[in-house]
């Protein structure tokens, strides 16, 4: 068996790992940034630290803060106009995943012609990007070291992905103390991001042993805690631990891909604008359940890697992970698709799109039919 794995970020990780900012920027020979951020970021207090350690590294900056949960490539476009005519040789994105992979986005405009709708698919940008340092400030999308950008075409109402190697940052800053000022339901949609990136990359029809390796070690971490920082966010320890297995999971999913959930995800964030955390976790527990059938024993790896009591019997011990991951989200308020304003005459029209996802393609069990998404869309809406 012969496969490939592609690693590319520098990551400095740690409380205080922010100060080698100007190390890192200086070290890439850089002149002027744009750095990128959104109103949370702004709020905590965290740009105003990142923007000391660019005036620190002695470098002209520009700032963009107008990123908005799902980024559309309206604002993609316009923030990449301001950044040409700064003359910008690097970017600083500070904060969730909007932030980072609108930087990505916008990067990939400054070295390759045409607009980002060009680049929806896989290995689309031809030309290297330009130094790009990611600070996280969530523990949940890995955007900080994947090589996906996600992006709303409001023109066709999808939600889709430039996937590609290029686009991958040049460094990564991971300092857990940023993440303390989370609001608890973000900590919460988060983490779940992050757990639907370990299950679904682990099952995934495109898993390697080294993809396999990192979903398990992702998973047990994000597991454990992140009911603990859901319960105290000033849990450093457990901040810790989130943010190193959010790490670990991007590793994996980065190189193995997505599936069903992220399909349906997609939809709903295309569609309904739901952040990309809760649509996944409110899905997640019942697509495990529906893609046990087509992969029952990396279902009874993913329970035992979490200590879910095994009876031995694969026909029951196949479904442990989808009890476990639906009790953990009620745990942790995950709303339903009713509570978050979801009409449910959508669910048709849903399910036609959820169906043209490219993200299928990775699923474990394949075959999705209509009936199938519009079954799960009702249980999201209806459990508890």
């Amino acid at each position: 068996m012969s496969y490939n794995f592609f690693v590319k970020s520098n990551i400095t990780f740690g409380k205080g790992a922010a100060d080698k900012l100007p190390e890192i920027l200086n070290g890439h020979g850089l002149k002027k940034v744009m750095i990128v951020y959104d109103g949370g970021v702004k709020a905590a207090g965290i740009s105003e630290k990142i923007v000391a350690q660019v005036e620190k590294a002695g470098i002209e900056y520009i700032i963009f803060d107008g990123v908005i949960p799902n980024p559309t490539n309206e604002v993609v476009e316009g923030a990449a106009v301001l950044a040409k005519e700064a003359n910008v040789d690097g970017f600083v994105a500070v904060g969730g995943g909007s932030s980072i992979d609108l930087a990505k986005a916008v990067n990939v405009l400054m070295t390759n012609p045409g607009s980002i709708g060009d680049y929806g698919g896989m290995n689309m940008v031809k030309n290297p990007c330009l130094p790009l340092i990611a600070i996280p400030t969530t523990a949940g999308t890995s955007s900080e070291i994947t090589n996906v950008s996600a992006l709303i075409d409001t023109r066709k109402v999808i939600k889709y992905v430039v996937i590609d190697n290029n686009i991958v940052a040049s460094d990564v800053i991971a300092d857990p103390e940023f993440t303390k000022t989370m609001p608890v339901g973000v900590t919460a949609a988060t983490g779940m991001d992050a757990i639907t990136h370990a299950v679904e990359s682990y099952i995934s029809n495109m898993a390697t042993p080294l993809t396999e390796y990192n979903a398990i070690s992702g998973l047990r971490l994000l597991y454990e805690n992140l009911p603990k920082v859901v319960a105290n966010g000033a849990d450093m320890e457990a901040r810790e631990n989130m943010m190193l297995g959010c790490i670990i999971t991007g590793f994996s999913f980065s190189n193995a891909n997505l599936g069903f959930v992220h399909a349906i995800a997609h939809t709903l964030s295309a569609h309904f604008g739901l952040a990309h955390g809760m649509a996944n976790a409110c899905v997640l527990p019942y697509v495990m359940a529906y893609n046990a059938e087509a992969c029952p024993e990396k279902m009874v790896d993913l329970a035992r890697a979490i200590d879910l009591p095994l009876s031995g019997k694969l026909d029951e011990d196949k479904y442990l992970l989808a009890k476990a991951l639906k009790d953990l989200c009620i745990k942790i308020g995950i709303r339903t698709l009713k509570e978050q304003g979801v009409p449910e005459d959508s669910f048709d029209r849903l399910a036609d799109d959820v169906l043209k996802e490219p993200v299928l393609g990775f699923n474990p069990r394949q075959g999705v039919t209509k009936e199938d998404v519009i079954a799960i869309l009702k249980k999201a809406y209806y459990s508890r």
